[in-house]
């Protein structure tokens, strides 16, 4: 009879622990989720950086530097940040824009052959 009443105890202080595993499963799953979403997301950022980046390397090579920020503003990401500088007869320009990812900053960097006589 002893044995009955430990046998007893021990399945009531089980129940309950399903229902905490399935929790953490499916918080798990969800966190799981998010970061993959947040990973596609950062990566169509960086691919929207790469296109920003030629086509303001490009206009700018031309002397339209209002039309390359333009550009950016169209092509690239969401609060993208354009900076051009001159190297020699080449335009580098570089587009920044922070991920939805923390602490994860996606840039792109692109040169053009300026034209003649800019």
């Amino acid at each position: 009879m002893s044995n009955q009443v430990a046998k007893s105890s021990w399945a009531r202080d089980d129940r309950g622990g399903v229902t905490v595993e399935a929790a953490f499963a499916v918080a798990s799953l969800v966190a799981v989720a998010l970061l993959c979403t947040g990973g596609v997301v950062a990566v169509i950022g960086q691919v929207r950086c790469v296109d920003a980046a030629r086509e303001a390397a490009r206009l700018a090579a031309r002397g339209d530097e209002a039309s390359a920020v333009a550009a950016v503003r169209q092509t690239g990401p969401g609060g993208a940040r354009l900076e051009l500088r001159r190297d020699g007869e080449r335009v580098v320009a570089r587009v920044s824009a922070a991920s939805p990812l923390p602490g994860i900053v996606v840039s792109a960097e692109s040169v053009s052959a300026l034209e003649p006589g800019r």
